[in-house]
């Protein structure tokens, strides 16, 4: 078959494909002629599906993805920059959440679209986690308390994170600072091996925003996280693959407060060349 089919009777051969490419596997057309890809196009493909994306009459299918497959957009849905404006800075990193718990489906749902998050090469190497029940995350929230616990307060102090040897009294008091008793919390973890890191931040920032726009609240996990990289026990609690590392955890429930209003930020400091 080869990397790609063209429907004749939808080409332009108006090159558009070839332009997008971001391996340039694909020839652009001669007058009268359609696209060919390069020697090896299937070896070097990446699997974005520009080509397929970018060509406005529907005329290019890939092997390993059919044009049919792939969702149109739909213009009346683009955000004016105004819309995308107030709901970039309405988001809000939410720490008080209702007890009601998240469906399996809202949570599945909202995972779909973080899969849509740019990745290195288009590896989409990003696993995911879910806990889902509350009783869990609290034990994952105790298991974190416990190696924060045994933390000399000099070592924190010396580190600069003394404002965190507060964390296992409060915890002894109710007050959970880990998890802020989320009923759940999403974890993105990856092959060591394939060093997705930054595709996994930027897969969670993804998931925070569309759990925003669902209704829902997130906070990144981020005492968690430490704890995770440093406590073996809470790396077992959480069963996942040896070869696997964590990247990012996220806490996500239904919000129990509305804002009203968007905080003042400090201006952005830029260099300008």
């Amino acid at each position: 078959m080869g990397l790609f089919t063209i429907d004749e009777e939808k080409c332009t051969g108006d090159g558009i494909c070839a332009a997008v490419c971001p391996g340039c596997l694909i020839n652009a057309p001669e007058p009268g002629s359609y696209p060919t890809s390069v020697p090896d196009a299937e070896k070097r493909c990446i699997k974005c599906g520009h080509c397929l994306a970018a060509c406005p009459h529907g005329a290019l299918s890939l092997e390993f993805m059919d044009v049919n497959d792939a969702l149109p957009i739909r213009e009346e849905w683009r955000l004016s920059p105004e819309q995308a404006a107030q709901f970039l800075r309405t988001r809000r990193s939410v720490r008080v959440y209702k007890e009601e718990p998240v469906p399996r489906q809202l949570l599945a749902g909202v995972i779909d679209i973080a899969r849509y998050a740019p990745t290195g090469r288009n590896s989409q190497t990003v696993e995911w986690l879910v806990i889902q029940e509350a009783r869990d995350v609290q034990r994952l929230a105790g298991l974190a308390i416990d190696w924060w616990r045994s933390i000399p307060g000099e070592q924190l102090e010396q580190a600069g994170m003394i404002a965190y040897a507060r964390l296992p009294e409060e915890w002894d008091r109710g007050f959970d600072h880990i998890c802020r008793k989320a009923p759940h919390v999403v974890v993105a973890h990856g092959l060591r091996a394939a060093a997705p890191q930054t595709s996994c931040t930027i897969a969670l920032t993804y998931l925070e925003l569309a759990a925003f726009a669902n209704g829902l609240g997130a906070c990144w996990a981020g005492l968690l996280q430490t704890a995770i990289m440093q406590h073996a026990p809470l790396r077992q609690a959480l069963g996942l693959p040896e070869a696997n590392e964590v990247y990012g955890a996220m806490l996500i429930g239904y919000p129990k407060y509305r804002y009203y209003r968007i905080p003042v930020r400090k201006e952005p400091p830029i260099i300008w060349r």
